[in-house]
């Protein structure tokens, strides 16, 4: 993918590590890049709150999928990117809010929405992808993403 109009390009360095290679890593590096921007554009007043917050949910979305990326499961790497999908969800809110006390307007705000929306369906499409190969392994189908209910002889702590 081509790095966003006036945005750093894309990271180099002589090795090069799992996530490196993943689509999903280089569109979330595109996605923070665009929050950045948006982030410079608000006033001063929100420096140390709405932008370093939406800052720091953004970077902890390609922090969390790099991080899932050296685990020992496919599990593991699972809830890595749950939480970076939480991140990303940490992330609209902000913009909402952005939005919503007119710091910024719709139409500024509408290309990084339009990346994060990308950015989400690829973090589900991977997550939803390792719990599948995770069951076709056991021999089984892929598990529901409801949980099931409590037995009645366990109690809940």
């Amino acid at each position: 993918m081509a790095p966003i109009s006036g945005l750093p390009s894309p990271v180099s360095s002589p090795r090069t590590y799992k996530f490196q290679q993943l689509q999903v890593y280089q569109l979330t590096l595109d996605y923070v890049d665009a929050v950045y921007a948006v982030g410079h554009g608000l006033p001063e007043s929100e420096r140390f709150n709405l932008r370093s917050q939406l800052e720091r949910a953004a970077t902890s979305i390609v922090l969390n999928i790099a991080e899932g990326s050296t685990s020992q499961s496919d599990a593991e790497q699972h809830r890595f990117l749950g939480l970076a999908l939480r991140s990303y969800i940490e992330t609209v809110a902000c913009l909402d809010l952005i939005e919503r006390r007119g710091y910024l307007p719709p139409d500024n705000l509408r290309p990084v929405r339009e990346l994060g929306y990308r950015l989400f369906v690829k973090l589900q499409a991977f997550r939803n992808r390792l719990v599948g190969q995770e069951t076709e392994e056991e021999g089984g189908s892929p598990r529901s993403s409801v949980p099931r209910p409590r037995s009645k002889s366990k109690p809940i702590p």
